[in-house]
């Protein structure tokens, strides 16, 4: 598909981060089974992945497509969870603030939620070492992405999630709390701690990825080891609103902060004020410049980094440069008062644009020392193994060199790395995952973290894998349920974002954050003869719930007398918890998506990876990995529509069960697919086609009653031409038309935005409500934006009513109706509801500022169920909502 232009939006790119293990598939497996594994994926897979990757960022492979744009660099996975919240148009800054300000001062229903999840997360669960399964890859207990650490010398460490906002551990670790539940943004961008002791937060997170959102600014913790964050926190005006920051740095008085539009500071004694604009390398570009409507101006001003001379605070190096290259991407420092590229005199460090990319710096505590990491656009856009270009010390300790090469991905990979296979080494994904640190009290030892976790105690001649990737493929791993990774050592999660040292009871500790969480080891721990670490600890002790849920699916427990929840989510699989679970399992691995389970038996489970690669279990997936030697005992089993094979699905693509008949399932990708086998199918050859969307066009929603079924559509799904629709048919395959929209979306009317959920009433198949995302026209500068973010229809689709009435404008992502005839609603900031014959609406309980993609009810009806994307998943009485 044609990727689509951006403004001001969510910076974003798909993480090819699908965890797998190295496993060796017995011949003859059964039909209905992949030839290869899913959860249990080799690297040749992901090295697949990785090329499928590249021909999506590579900008000369796309520009026939689109001109040669931009943004023909974002990967698929980004483009689509983004160009839901932005098509038609483009959407100006303060919409989310705004949409948060207003949700907040509509009513509140009864009732209060309760998070369900907040307990362990086990991926190395031994219950589930099914085929599909991560689990005894080694992570152990994992929550969602933090994308930033910070840690003191008296045990107090802070942890900031990707969209579950700031934590705090008073005991080195663990028993976390959160701070800012209060703040219109949970992104989190940045964590640093100054030479006070403050805490600075900047939000929005900036690793590029597909879900990663746009922050509100930076804030201030004068006593971070009492106080919570609070919107007066804020430091200077709204500067810094809707961006993303990607590092805060101190030196000379003043805070600067790297963002998505160019380096700015800010005085650090007097925090009131504006933020000054330091330098953006096109200002043009900006919000209010000339060319700010242009297709690429959200990646004309990216900054990485800033380097300040320890010696000569006035001595300043910026890292500039979109990920995936642009003329502009450089080093820079002052010149007679003027930011200057820099040529030459760096040594190793490229100064040629194609060769700098996204670059973190880190110094030594004496001075003596810089160190860099570097990601070249140039090798990722040519090189399928890599992305890095590599690692550096400047040994002047000076930002401005020169620069030695200390490290490759070669060197890195022959480290004890578990990313050996070509397609897919050491810094493959380096415009997502980095971070580097020094130890304070010796400046050759140095953590750096890629996808991996990499250490070197003389700065740089030698480096140890001390987090590998995983443990399959290692000699001391086995599928062994009774241990955790067999006789490896726990690693940590993947994908590594944010790091810190403190200390805690007198002893210095590194802590990391990743795709999984937070880990901590001795800052001088121990080795195995391969390099790896010995001495990790998970601190995802259930305290932190963070977790990235896409969906969300409840059914009885037929063992415990209870319900079975079940939930796909980010880089973290299919949680599962059952009805006496002290802690949740992951019984699928890699991303998880959109989730089936049987009201009546909580184990008959479907979960989607992305592109509708659909898997299915009777048993939940309960497993001894005795497959492993005899296929017969797998118990899960691929059963993916062909949409999945010819890639015509969205990333995270609809699936649902016909509300009156749990066994008829509907799937969508460019056709509408029934399969009428439920949990029984085993073969992907059970679909059947109800219906072509045509070329171009994929389903973004789905939902059937009694066998009249609905599909929303878009296509082309970006800002370039976007188009909408609705088909309505039935499952038999009869009465398949589409719905007559008008194009404009006028008043009154469905906007010509993406449409993302249907709730039919159950009592009457022609009754069905639409969800809208997206922001109305007052944010959105794009063709038929209308108004309005829910809709009912009482004839089948035919025409539309808008009752959004006082909804605020906030992107809706999913309903449901309750029993009595309430409508819930889930939104990128909450949930809200309408009572049965009310007009209004309603906040339901007081979440935080968290997105809420998926809402479902109890198999008795009387729980509501929201799986939110950064803080788990929580329930509330439906009863209580009024």
């Amino acid at each position: 598909m044609s990727a689509p232009t951006r403004k001001r939006r969510w910076l974003t790119i798909c993480a090819i981060t699908a965890s797998a293990a190295l496993v060796a598939i017995p011949a003859g497996a059964a039909p209905g089974r992949s030839s290869s594994p899913f959860g249990a994926r080799t690297l040749a897979q992901l090295a697949a992945e990785r090329a499928h990757s590249q021909r999506t960022l590579n900008p000369s492979a796309t520009a026939e497509d689109d001109d040669g744009n931009e943004a023909d660099e974002i990967a698929e996975g980004a483009d689509q969870y983004a160009e839901a919240r932005t098509s038609p148009g483009i959407v100006a800054p303060g919409a989310y603030g705004a949409a948060w300000n207003a949700l907040t001062k509509l009513s509140p229903t009864g009732g209060t939620w309760q998070n369900v999840t907040d307990l362990p997360y086990n991926s190395d669960d031994p219950r589930y070492r099914d085929y599909d399964s991560n689990s005894s890859g080694g992570s152990g207990n994992v929550t969602g992405r933090m994308a930033a650490m910070a840690a003191d010398d008296d045990g107090y460490v802070y942890a900031g999630s990707a969209g579950g906002g700031v934590w705090r551990s008073r005991s080195g670790g663990g028993h976390w709390q959160a701070l800012s539940d209060r703040l219109p943004s949970q992104s989190t961008g940045a964590l640093a701690l100054d030479t006070r002791n403050r805490l600075w937060l900047g939000t929005g997170e900036a690793t590029t990825n597909a879900d990663a959102y746009l922050g509100s600014g930076v804030y201030l913790l004068s006593a971070p080891h009492h106080g919570t964050f609070s919107t007066r926190s804020r430091v200077g005006g709204d500067e810094l609103e809707s961006t993303t920051i990607h590092q805060l740095r101190f030196g000379g008085g003043k805070v600067w902060a790297a963002t998505s539009e160019g380096v700015w500071s800010h005085s650090t004694k007097k925090l009131s004020g504006a933020w000054k604009l330091e330098f953006a390398p096109n200002p043009d570009y900006l919000p209010g410049g000339s060319q700010a409507d242009d297709d690429s101006a959200a990646y004309k001003n990216i900054a990485n980094d800033i380097a300040i001379d320890p010696q000569h605070p006035s001595k300043v190096v910026l890292a500039i440069g979109w990920r995936s290259g642009d003329d502009y991407n450089g080093f820079y420092t002052k010149v007679h008062g003027t930011w200057t590229r820099i040529t030459s005199g760096l040594g190793d460090l490229p100064a040629d644009p194609d060769g700098i990319g996204n670059v973190t710096f880190a110094r030594s505590a004496d001075g003596s020392r810089y160190y860099a990491i570097d990601q070249s656009p140039e090798q990722l856009n040519t090189n399928p193994d890599s992305a890095l270009e590599g690692f550096y010390v400047s040994k002047s300790g000076s930002p401005t060199g020169p620069w030695t090469k200390i490290a490759d991905y070669k060197g890195l990979a022959a480290s004890g790395s578990a990313l050996t296979s070509s397609g897919y080494m050491p810094g493959v994904q380096a415009w997502y995952n980095q971070f580097l640190t020094v130890d304070p009290s010796d400046p050759q030892h140095v953590y750096a973290g890629l996808e991996e976790v990499y250490e070197t105690k003389d700065g740089g001649s030698n480096w140890s894998t001390v987090g590998p990737y995983w443990n399959f493929g290692f000699a001391c791993w086995s599928i062994d349920p009774a241990k955790q990774t067999g006789d490896c050592s726990q690693t940590t999660h993947s994908d590594q974002h944010g790091v810190a040292i403190g200390r805690h009871h007198g002893k210095s500790f590194v802590y990391v954050g990743n795709d999984g969480g937070v880990y901590k080891r001795p800052l001088n721990g121990s080795q195995d003869a391969s390099g790896h670490a010995t001495d990790w600890t998970s601190l995802n002790d259930g305290t932190i719930d963070t977790l990235q849920y896409y969906s969300v699916g409840v059914g009885k427990d037929l063992d415990h007398g209870k319900v079975s929840v079940t939930g796909g989510l980010q880089d973290n699989g299919q949680s599962v918890l059952r009805g006496n679970d002290k802690v949740m399992g992951s019984n699928f691995g890699g991303d998880g998506g959109d989730t089936l389970t049987d009201p009546a038996n909580g184990c008959d489970i479907a979960e989607e990876y992305v592109y509708l690669a659909v898997q299915v279990t009777q048993n939940c997936a309960v497993n001894d990995g005795s497959w492993i030697d005899d296929p017969s005992k797998i118990t899960s089993y691929n059963v993916a529509p062909a949409d999945n094979a010819t890639s015509e699905a969205r990333f995270i693509a609809p699936l649902a069960a016909d509300l009156k008949k749990s066994s008829t399932w509907i799937a969508g990708g460019r056709h509408v697919w029934v399969q009428t086998h439920g949990y029984a199918i085993r073969s992907g050859a059970e679909w059947t086609s109800l219906h072509d969307l045509g070329a171009g066009r994929t389903a973004t929603a789905v939902a059937a009653s009694g066998g009249k079924v609905y599909a929303a559509w878009c296509g082309p799904c970006n800002n370039q031409g976007f188009a909408r629709g609705i088909s309505v048919g039935n499952a038999d395959g009869t009465g398949w038309h589409d719905i007559t929209l008008p194009a404009t979306g006028k008043n009154g009317t469905v906007p010509n935005r993406y449409l993302s959920g249907f709730a039919i009433d159950p009592k009457n198949a022609d009754h069905v409500y639409l969800t809208v995302n997206g922001f109305s026209r007052h944010w959105t500068e794009g063709p038929g934006a209308g108004v309005g973010h829910v809709f009912e229809s009482r004839n089948g689709g035919t025409t539309w009513k808008d009752i959004s009435a006082n909804l605020p404008d906030v992107p809706a992502d999913s309903a449901v109706v309750t029993p009595g005839g309430g409508l819930a609603v889930a939104t990128d900031l909450g949930v809200v509801y309408r009572a049965p014959g009310r007009t209004k609406w309603q906040r339901v309980g007081h979440l935080p500022a968290v997105a809420v993609l998926q809402l479902k009810l109890s198999p008795d009806g009387s729980t509501l169920y929201a799986a939110t994307h950064g803080r788990g998943i929580y329930t509330i009485k439906v009863h209580d909502l009024g």
